[in-house]
This record gives structure tokens, C-alpha cells and sequence, in this order.
């Protein structure tokens, strides 16, 4: 597949370039994109790990890795953190049951692991010789919020005493204040204004976020997005989960949209836009790989699945799409 350098940290897929005057609508994914959560929810996914596995299991094992998580993610069913931390309890649960190496073996778990995400996991542990029935029982994960320890526990580390009550009603038991304050928002007020001569104000997000949570983070610039036509998945049943195209074709429904680009940074994202181009819907998946891990890693991912727009950062995109000099 070849590609064009429209400058540093720009790709276009040559096929586009000619479609891009097409494009009415925008459409955001938030975390990785619109902030930088490697402090904040990925460090959620290490404490409550952590926590949890000294809790409920009473193991001290490695700390979970950004290698780890990112692992997980690339196998695109961990849209969810808390996923990603289930995934990384049961796994190290095994390990030290087994009598195997921790770090090892959670590389295995991950080699086993495919789009089908917890689904994946529990089916390779389900092959091996190790009981986790009682580290199952006692997490009841996935199952609803208000009777669900692991999910109480990660969103009391993630939202902090005062937002986790605003939202769930519910007193905290932690008294540090929340990981959400580590995000670092990306997106600005320029880019923002930028996009809105663009697209005529229809820009919206489809996040695995919820609606309040997304709004903490982005303060202000929450009201420059088309908010009726965004979709906080969070605040949804799991069935719509990423990569489940059903939320961003209701997005780009709403938004009356002929040609959205769709901002993501993830497997699940990419997935979801192609997807929703089968569904009949027009969509230019962009990758956004400054925020990775690795980025270079993730560039040459999406360069290998034929990502239409690549780029390094979301405050390239007036520039990606000729909206500056």
C-alpha cells in the first residue's frame, strides 16, 4: 500500500487524497486521542491489579506493564480497561498456580487472545490445568455495577472520593484522590475552532468513556462537541461496546453525515469504521499513534492494515487536511 508524506508525522493512504473534499463530519474517539490517559487509566489498570490480587488472592506479583496492557489492546477485544485488568488477574492467578513464570506467561495469555477479548482469555485458561473458580466467584466480573467488585474498585481508584459518589452514588472506600486527574488533554481550543469551520460544527465522539467522565476531563471544550450526537458507550450496555459498529453509525446518523473521518488509536476503533463502510456507511479511518507506548510500533501497524490517515498527534489534522498551511 502506498503512501504519501504530507509532512512530519502525516501518512495518507495516495488513494484518498482525492475523497478528503468529500468529508462533512468528524468523529472522536477520547482516550489516547483526545487525552493522554497513560497516567491515568492505565496506571487505574496497575493499582487495581495490584490491589485486587493481594485481596482476594493474596499474591504480590509483577507490576503490570505498559508492554502488558498495550498487548491486550492490540488484539482488539479490550476496548474496556477493566478488561484488561480481569484479563491480567486471572492471568497472573494462573501463573503462580501453575508454578510458572508470571511475566512468561501473561505474554502467552496475550498470544491467545483475539477480538473476542475476556471470552478469548477464559477460554485459553479453560485448557489448562488451574482452579480460578474462586477468584471468578469472588470478582463476578463482567456483571453489573452495583453487585460488581472489580468494576467498584477500579472506578473508585480512577474517579477519585468526590466523582465516584457524584456518579454512582456511592461512598468510596480509597481517600487518595482520583487517577482521572493525571489526564492530560490533547485537544485545544484552536484545533477545535479550526475543525468547526471545517465540518460546520459536526464533530462528535463515540468513547468508550461515559458522558460525565469525558466531561470532567475536557472542562469547557466538552460544549464545542455535537454532544446529542455522540455516543459515551460507558453509559450503554456492553453489547455496544467497541468494536461493535451499531454507536458510530448512530453517530454519523445523526450528524446527517455523507463522509465522517473517524479519529481513533486502537484495533477496536479501526475495526468499528471498517465495520460501519460495510454497513453502507462512508468512513476514513485516521490512526493517532503519538500516544502509544510504542509509537513507532503502532505506526507500522496501522501503515500494515492500510489505515487511510495516519498521524502523530490530532493537532495535525488541520494541516493533514489543507485547513493550514
Amino acid at each position: 500500500m502506498k503512501y504519501q508524506n504530507k509532512g512530519r508525522g502525516i501518512l495518507f493512504r495516495q488513494s484518498i487524497l482525492k475523497i478528503l473534499p468529500q468529508t462533512d463530519a468528524i468523529i472522536f474517539d477520547c482516550d489516547g486521542v483526545l487525552v493522554d490517559v497513560s497516567k491515568s487509566y492505565d496506571l487505574a489498570i496497575k493499582r487495581t491489579t495490584a490491589y485486587v490480587l493481594e485481596k482476594f488472592a493474596n499474591i504480590k506479583s509483577i507490576q503490570v506493564s505498559a508492554k502488558i496492557i498495550s498487548g491486550f489492546k492490540a488484539t482488539g477485544g479490550f476496548n474496556d480497561e477493566v478488561d484488561v485488568t480481569y484479563a491480567c488477574i486471572l492471568s497472573l492467578v494462573a501463573a503462580r498456580r501453575l508454578g510458572i513464570n508470571a511475566r512468561k506467561f501473561i505474554n502467552t495469555v496475550i498470544n491467545n487472545a483475539d477480538s473476542r477479548g475476556i471470552t478469548s482469555v477464559e477460554k485459553y485458561l479453560n485448557t489448562l490445568s488451574v482452579d480460578l473458580f474462586d477468584i471468578r466467584s469472588s470478582l463476578k466480573y463482567p456483571g453489573p455495577h452495583s453487585a460488581n467488585p472489580l468494576y467498584q474498585i477500579f472506578d473508585q481508584m480512577f474517579y477519585g472520593k468526590k466523582l465516584y459518589q457524584k456518579i454512582f452514588h456511592k461512598k468510596s472506600q480509597f481517600k487518595s484522590k482520583g487517577l482521572i486527574e493525571n489526564d492530560i488533554v490533547i485537544i485545544t481550543p484552536k484545533l477545535l475552532s479550526a475543525l468547526q469551520n471545517k465540518f460546520t460544527k459536526k464533530i462528535a465522539m463515540v468513547t468508550g468513556r461515559g458522558e460525565e467522565s469525558t466531561k470532567y476531563s475536557l472542562g469547557k471544550l466538552f460544549d464545542e462537541f455535537d454532544i446529542s450526537s455522540s455516543i459515551f458507550l460507558e453509559d450503554h450496555p456492553r453489547s455496544l461496546a467497541k468494536p461493535n459498529p451499531k454507536a458510530l453509525v448512530l453517530s454519523i446518523n445523526r450528524l446527517k453525515s455523507q463522509y465522517c473521518v473517524y479519529v481513533g488509536d486502537s484495533m477496536e476503533d479501526l475495526i468499528m469504521a471498517k465495520k460501519a463502510n460495510k454497513m453502507g456507511k462512508k468512513v476514513l479511518f485516521c490512526g493517532i499513534y503519538g500516544t502509544a507506548q510504542n509509537p513507532n510500533s503502532k505506526k507500522r501497524f496501522f501503515e500494515k492494515n492500510n489505515v487511510d490517515i495516519i498521524l502523530e498527534s490530532i493537532n495535525l489534522i488541520p494541516k493533514a487536511l489543507n485547513l493550514v498551511d
